[in-house]
């Protein structure tokens, strides 16, 4: 299917494509040939990290004065679709290296250059649930602390942990006070990965957890995601917010590989006492019709919201509206391709329920993302308050 069919063409392809899309069409073919090396070793194999690496897929958002891309959201989107398509597990761990990239936008000068430029091909993931402990330190933090979902992590020279604040060993957050939350970047040989992922979906990202034991960070290896230092659109659309729209982006892909996999195997497939093949079937086209508009509609919402957004971060911070927008625009688009998949898996009875079959690992991978903080139903809850309200202090992850 073009993906003209798939739901329009976005800024980017409109324009030509950028080389790393261009990367990501070249080497799709060995992507999917090589999912089930993933999904068994759990991870995404070193040798293709480097590829994707070479050219230039983990760190399209670190900033152009620090010799990035800041790539615009809206032509990194559809990266990372393409990538879904070929394997959901590599195009989740290349979406959290760019994230994680974003922060260079926002810690020091200093720090940004030691983690992003010391070497032009480092890698950085993390965690960014505040399940560690830094204790103020002259020159930065004796930082300890144990940090789940890692996504692709041990092909990682960096990794981000998010730390409570303790100004000694002895005082904790004061009682009834917000407590500080800073981001430390730990270097790899300053953390232990721990073989902890054994899941359903995704299996191929390796998202293990990690701990660090009482290790020193300096002061400008840390920042807070708040408070970007950068003074760019990008950094200015907020980090929850692009965030989003790029991890949406995963299950997009998905529902186009789930589609296409099972119109198909529908031209081939004849069920089980019955004469039609299910490409005959007026139900199956009910169920193909109602997943293609699932899945472009919700595209659609997310990237009308993405060219609001960015628009106004030309001229200064962007408002909550815009933010709400775009947030509600991911979870939409996480919670209509999983409405997507469920309709193709469905449609295609037991052909679907085998390992080797592609509609079961994208069955598989969808409702994990589906459970990410970031594009889960809680979402809705928090983006609806904010059409009926505003008085009250502002929502987390905005």
């Amino acid at each position: 299917m073009s993906r003209e069919a798939a739901g329009g063409r976005t800024p980017v392809e409109q324009q030509g494509e950028t080389p790393e899309l261009a990367a990501v069409r070249r080497l799709a073919p060995e992507i999917r040939a090589r999912a089930r090396e993933y999904e068994t070793a759990r991870r995404v194999p070193a040798d293709l990290a480097r590829r994707l690496n070479e050219d230039g897929l983990f760190r399209l958002w670190i900033p152009t004065s620090l010799g990035g891309r800041e790539l615009p959201p809206v032509d990194t989107v559809p990266i990372i679709e393409e990538l879904a398509q070929a394997d959901a597990s590599v195009a989740w761990c290349v979406m959290i290296a760019i994230t994680t990239s974003a922060f260079g936008g926002f810690m020091p000068t200093r720090g940004a250059e030691e983690v992003f430029c010391s070497d032009p091909y480092s890698i950085a993931a993390g965690a960014f649930a505040p399940t560690g402990k830094a204790i103020a330190v002259d020159g930065g933090y004796r930082v300890t602390g144990h940090w789940q979902w890692g996504s692709g992590i041990q092909n990682c020279q960096w990794a981000i942990g998010s730390c409570v604040i303790s100004r000694s060993d002895h005082s904790p957050a004061v009682a009834h006070t917000k407590p500080e939350i800073r981001q430390v970047f730990l270097s790899a040989d300053q953390i232990d990965i721990l073989d902890t992922w054994d899941v359903s979906g995704l299996r191929g990202t390796g998202s293990h957890d990690f701990q660090a034991t009482d290790v020193f960070v300096p002061e400008h290896r840390s920042f807070t995601v708040v408070a970007p230092v950068v003074d760019t659109p990008l950094y200015r659309c907020t980090w929850f917010a692009t965030g989003a729209a790029l991890t949406s982006a995963v299950p997009l892909g998905i529902a186009r590989r789930a589609i296409d996999e099972f119109t198909a195997l529908a031209r081939a497939k004849t069920p089980t006492y019955d004469p039609r093949s299910l490409a005959d079937s007026p139900r199956v086209h009910a169920w193909i019709g109602e997943a293609e508009a699932a899945v472009r509609s919700a595209r659609a919402f997310l990237f009308d919201a993405l060219a609001a957004l960015w628009r106004q971060a030309h001229t200064g911070p962007v408002t909550l509206a815009l933010r709400r927008d775009l947030r509600l625009a991911a979870v939409n688009a996480a919670a209509q391709s999983a409405k997507a998949v469920d309709l193709m898996y469905t449609a295609a009875g037991g052909s679907a329920v085998h390992t080797s079959h592609p509609l079961q690992r994208c069955f598989r991978d969808v409702h994990v993302i589906t459970q990410h903080v970031l594009v889960n139903p809680t979402v809705f809850e928090y983006c609806g308050r904010f059409f009926v309200r505003d008085d009250g202090p502002e929502l987390p992850f905005f």
